[in-house]
């Protein structure tokens, strides 16, 4: 079994018992509580994405350049409960960063909505580097945007790879960022 099997394989048991749950709040803090960075599932997911970045399969296709690239792992199926599984890789270190008002350097994805949530793995690969949730900046552990939540990926502090689960497979650029 290659790696990106084994993600998908690794991935089954937790969308399993997941998949009836509404992401948000309440969802981020039990999966920072039980799958946080310390946890084997989060272990593993990580080491298994990175292996993807490497090998090529994983947040391959460029966005916006090398610096914010993403790809679909695997289309919604009745074996992943209707999620699909996503990677986009951000650095912060792209030419398109901007400061913010502490000075960071960021850079900043595509404007989207989640109809239906998402389940959003955090794994810097930088030391300090951090991806911005609907709940503040976060380092190792997860995200859970609401159903009907919009928002701008940031990251800050280098580089990270979000490995994220759709319900449904749904996410939509359709909407007018705000000015």
């Amino acid at each position: 079994m290659g790696s990106r099997e084994e993600l998908i394989q690794c991935s089954i048991p937790f969308l399993r018992e997941v998949k009836d749950m509404t992401p948000g709040a309440k969802m981020e803090r039990w999966l920072n509580e039980k799958y946080g960075a310390e946890s084997q599932l989060y272990q593993d997911l990580a080491r298994l994405i990175k292996i993807g970045v490497e090998e090529g399969w994983a947040a391959n296709q460029e966005v916006e350049g090398p610096n914010y690239r993403r790809s679909r792992i695997h289309e919604p199926s009745p074996e992943t409960f209707h999620f699909s599984i996503t990677a986009v890789y951000m650095n912060s270190s792209d030419p398109r960063r901007f400061k913010d008002e502490d000075e960071n350097d960021v850079l900043r994805g595509q404007y989207h909505g989640h109809p239906y949530g998402e389940l959003n793995l955090v794994v810097p690969l930088d030391k300090g580097a951090q991806l911005k949730g609907l709940q503040g900046w976060h380092g190792p552990g997860w995200t859970a945007p609401d159903p009907g939540s919009r928002h701008y990926p940031e990251v800050k502090g280098g580089s990270v790879i979000a490995l994220f689960y759709l319900p449904a497979g749904r996410i939509s650029y359709d909407f007018q960022a705000p000015s």
